[in-house]
């Protein structure tokens, strides 16, 4: 039995798993220009329809404990976005990412639930590695993924078509290094 993603949380957000109602909200955040400018442009209304039944509901099946989930405000019970820990399309690897809806950026969600789903992958899952690409241009998300223990290792292109306007800045740690680095950060200095 997959963990339960609802105990992924931080004083000040929660995940849970999407389901079908969520698909209007899917179809607003994608149907962004500014919010979809880094990954892989905007999507109509069937596009994110696919989207959701593809790459979130199926996944929930096939690939039990990873995934892409609703990233709630512990405080409202707003969605503000999307936290995900899965496969890269056509690789081996296990990322992780996020996508927030505009109204919501310049808060610190993105990095305070990276952390979180980093620590869900790496204590509970037992992942030896995660990785993590973004657009070049993106320094945004370079400084959220550095923030969030990550390190940059140069830049990397992948076969899948998906992938066809990188290279990407690519990220990536071990499980050892991180939650040492973690477990130093939060233990008590003598």
């Amino acid at each position: 039995m997959a963990p339960d993603i609802t105990a992924v949380h931080t004083p000040r957000l929660t995940l849970r798993r999407f389901t079908p109602a969520d698909l209007p909200w899917i179809q607003r955040l994608q149907a962004d220009p500014q919010v979809m400018r880094y990954v892989g442009g905007v999507h109509d209304a069937e596009a994110s329809e696919q989207f959701l039944q593809s790459r979130v509901l199926d996944d929930y099946t096939r690939h039990p404990g990873l995934g892409v989930w609703a990233t709630l405000e512990r405080s409202s019970g707003a969605l503000v976005g999307m936290h995900l820990l899965n496969h890269m399309f056509g690789e081996s690897h296990i990322q992780v990412g996020y996508v927030l809806a505009a109204e919501f950026w310049g808060r610190g969600y993105a990095s305070e639930m990276c952390g979180a789903v980093l620590r869900y992958g790496f204590a509970t899952l037992g992942l030896p590695r995660i990785v993590a690409i973004t657009d070049l241009g993106n320094l945004g998300s370079q400084r959220v993924l550095l923030k969030c223990g990550l390190q940059r290792h140069g830049e990397r292109a992948f076969a899948h078509p998906k992938y066809a306007s990188g290279p990407y800045a690519w990220f990536h740690r071990d499980a050892d290094e991180w939650l040492a680095d973690v477990h130093a950060s939060t233990s008590p200095s003598t």
